[in-house]
Formats: C-alpha cells, sequence, structure tokens
C-alpha cells in the first residue's frame, strides 16, 4: 500500500478532543536506542572520515565511538532518568540483548519498555527476509524480559512497503516510524490496524549533532522550544511530544547536560505526563477514535 491508503488526511484542529488522565496536559515519552554495530560491516555511521576515504574494514574508530555509548555514555545519561524519574522506552536491537546484558538489566530493574528496532542495525530494505527479522526480534526481547514488546522503531526509521502489514501479523500492536502527527494515528494494513505514536526527527540527536553539525547545546534549546509550542497546542486536546537519544551521542561527556537540562525545566509542570509508547497507546486505544 502507498502511504496514503493506510492513512486518510486528517487536519488535527478538525479532530475530537483527546484528554488524558488525571487532568494531564500533554504527554512526552523519552526513547533511547540501544544498538550494537557489526565491526565485520561498514559502520552505520561516521565521526571520523579515514585519511583515504572510502569505507574501509574493519573501521575501529568509528566502531570504538559507538561502543562508548554503551559502555559509558549509556551510564551517564541513567542518572539522568534516575534522578528525575523518568519512564523510558529502550529501542533495542535484538542482536544487543545479548551483546549488552547490563544495559537490558538496567532497563529491566527500572520497568522500561522494550521496543523491537531491527534485529540488526541496518536498513530494513537491505534485510534478507523482513518477516524473519521483525520475529526474531520479538523473540528474543521476550527471551530476556518475559513479555513480548508491543511497540516497533525501524532502524533510522526505515520501512519497505510490507512493513506494517507484518510488524501486524507478528503481534506489534505500535509503529514509531511515521513522523506526521502529534497524536497517534490509524494505519490501515492487511489486517487489522495499527497504531503509530509520535515520534521526532526535529528532536534527534542523530539529526541535530551527527547530520546538522549543531553544538550541544541546540539539544536542550531546541526539545525546550518544542515543548513549548506543543504544551500551548495541548490547550484544548491533547499532545504527544517525543525525545530521542543514542548513547553515543548525547551520552558524550559535552552533551549529557544538555540532556538533563530539559528535565529541570518540564518536570516543574504537574500537568505533563511522562509515559512510555505502550501507556500511550493504551490510553489511545481507550479514549481515541475507534480502528477504522
Amino acid at each position: 500500500m502507498q502511504p496514503t491508503e493506510r492513512i486518510s488526511y486528517s487536519p488535527i484542529t478538525e479532530r475530537p478532543p483527546l484528554k488524558l488522565p488525571d487532568g494531564k496536559r500533554m504527554a512526552v515519552w523519552v526513547i533511547v536506542n540501544v544498538e550494537e554495530w557489526d565491526i565485520n560491516s561498514p559502520m552505520p555511521r561516521t565521526v571520523l572520515t579515514p585519511p583515504a576515504g572510502g569505507s574501509p574494514s574493519p573501521d575501529i574508530p568509528n566502531w570504538a565511538w559507538h561502543e562508548y555509548g554503551n559502555r559509558v555514555g549509556f551510564w551517564r545519561l541513567l542518572k539522568t532518568f534516575d534522578d528525575f524519574k523518568l519512564p523510558a522506552a529502550l529501542a533495542i536491537n535484538g542482536s544487543a540483548i545479548d551483546g549488552y546484558p547490563a544495559i537490558v538489566n538496567a532497563a529491566k530493574q527500572r520497568n522500561w519498555e522494550f521496543m523491537g528496532h531491527g534485529f540488526t542495525q541496518r536498513n530494513m530494505q537491505k534485510v534478507e527476509n523482513e518477516r524473519e527479522d521483525i520475529r526474531k526480534t520479538a523473540e528474543v526481547i521476550e527471551k530476556v524480559t518475559g513479555k513480548r514488546p508491543r511497540g516497533w522503531l525501524g532502524p533510522g526509521l526505515t520501512e519497505t512497503w510490507d512493513t506494517p502489514d507484518l510488524l501486524k501479523q507478528e503481534g506489534y500492536d505500535y509503529v514509531a516510524d511515521w513522523v506526521l502527527d502529534d497524536q497517534p494515528v490509524w494505519l490501515k494494513t492487511k489486517t487489522t490496524p495499527i497504531v503509530n505514536i509520535p515520534y521526532t526527527q526535529e528532536c534527534n540527536d542523530v539529526a541535530m549533532m551527527l547530520i546538522q553539525h549543531h553544538k550541544a547545546s541546540e539539544y536542550q534549546d531546541r526539545a525546550l522550544d518544542q515543548f513549548e509550542q506543543i504544551y500551548e497546542d495541548a490547550a484544548d486536546s491533547a499532545r504527544i511530544m517525543a525525545l530521542v537519544i543514542h548513547p553515543y551521542i548525547m551520552g558524550a561527556p559535552h552533551r549529557a547536560k544538555y540532556f538533563r537540562r530539559i528535565f529541570e525545566v518540564i518536570r516543574q509542570k504537574p500537568d505533563v505526563a511522562f509515559m512510555t509508547g505502550e501507556q500511550i497507546l493504551d490510553w489511545y486505544l481507550k479514549t481515541g477514535p475507534k480502528a477504522p
């Protein structure tokens, strides 16, 4: 199906109001992306260009740049989550479940949500058997947590024409790849519809730091600017704001404090709910429009 066959156009101003529980005005969810990069393959992203160009293998400096995030950066960011009592969604590669058991255990101890994020960190268009990749990711998450993941985030938000159909058929309840709204929306599939929960490309550290090359404080500035606007928009109907981080990016020493400062501001608002993706899903299933 083409995107316009999966979802029809709907101006947010013309929808029935959505109300969050307990008088909350808007919801914030934070997604932590934990990935495993295969040293035998070209690195998905690079910080250092090799002197002779090209994509050398092995690429030790860029592999190590990413690995720093899982060895050090994650734990630096975790302190912010603990200090502000923030729930989180862990979007994790299936292969990273075995690769980083300490991260998995830390997330389990804090009751974080586990989301499927591809079995390996590569474009879904390059996956040999997409259904098997989606299924295998769910199986390894269920094995370590005792619960199948309900949400999916494609590596780099990549999808094939069939991804929403396969996700629904394999038991996923929501996807976050379709960054086109500030409220959850229904996507049609070949079977029953699946919910898309608002994600973000703009308040995503990959976009800001690696593509646009902003200084570290841009993450804080943009997040708070986004928050102020969405908070105002949510006066009549609830909105969802997402914040996206990767341990090797926002967990770097010169950036971590700017992630923390966001919550020093937002946590002062008593009418803001901090939720996980599945909590947003359950709320929407209960109070939002029925599936088409």
